[in-house]
């Protein structure tokens, strides 16, 4: 057997991904499907295209300072790999992120959380991965902040990201948690997925070597996409939260 062949596409481990109904995150029980999903086949327009490239949408790789002025808390760097389910890079992919400030508040008029925004935070950003399936970006760790899902309920501390693959129906979205965070035991869009060992790939790992010394901590994040080993993502309309 030529070990170097691709191993088979391995479909999801049950548990692994999120149900489009999850009655303790309650907004699920408005927009999830309440009939089958029917499957409709895509065309060469759907799965070829738009290409998303740095000439068209430029990368925007640090967030946390605008026209020089560095926002307020803590630095941080994001690093890590974009791969499938062999282990193989996915080179030159499109990478969205959005986050709220380090007081927990997004800058979108939608959000009206009682917490002092920050002219000097971006909130979103650009960036593509390299040929090796490499992404980087500079950020603030964003702060915690209330939602009205159940009483006293606050989402942990975390990172957007949507990837964009061959064309633009390809999309998935997923988040970026924080290790050691004491809200994700209480946080029903973490707990909608029941395996444990997925949970834990949503989770960032503190990584000394991406640290830079009087500067930033350094956290790594691996998204791996499809296949049983795959980061959890989200259904296309569960990336909008209930403040």
């Amino acid at each position: 057997m030529d070990t170097s062949d691709p191993v088979p596409f391995r479909p999801h481990v049950a548990g692994t991904q999120p149900p489009y109904d999850a009655p303790p995150y309650r907004s699920t029980g408005l927009r999830h499907p309440a009939l089958p999903v029917v499957p409709l086949p895509h065309t060469v327009t759907e799965t070829t295209g738009p290409r998303f490239s740095p000439a068209q949408f430029p990368a925007v790789a640090d967030i946390s300072v605008v026209d020089g002025r560095q926002a307020v808390g803590e630095r941080i760097i994001v690093e890590g790999h974009v791969t499938d389910e062999d282990g193989r890079p996915v080179p030159h992919t499109m990478l969205e992120i959005w986050q709220a400030n380090a007081a927990g508040r997004y800058a979108h008029p939608g959000d009206q959380h009682d917490a002092p925004l920050d002219g000097n935070f971006r909130g979103t950003g650009r960036v593509f991965t390299d040929a090796a399936g490499k992404y980087r970006f500079v950020s603030i760790k964003p702060g915690a902040y209330p939602w009205r899902n159940h009483p006293n309920a606050w989402r942990p501390n975390h990172i957007h990201f949507s990837l964009f693959g061959p064309g633009f129906a390809s999309r998935l979205i997923t988040q970026m948690y924080f290790p050691g965070d004491p809200l994700l035991a209480l946080d029903p869009i973490y707990n909608c997925i029941p395996d444990a060992g997925a949970r834990a790939r949503l989770i960032s790992h503190f990584d000394i070597g991406i640290t830079q010394p009087e500067w930033a901590l350094g956290y790594r994040f691996d998204i791996v996409l499809r296949g049983r080993g795959a980061t959890p993502v989200q259904t296309p309309d569960e990336h909008e939260e209930a403040h």
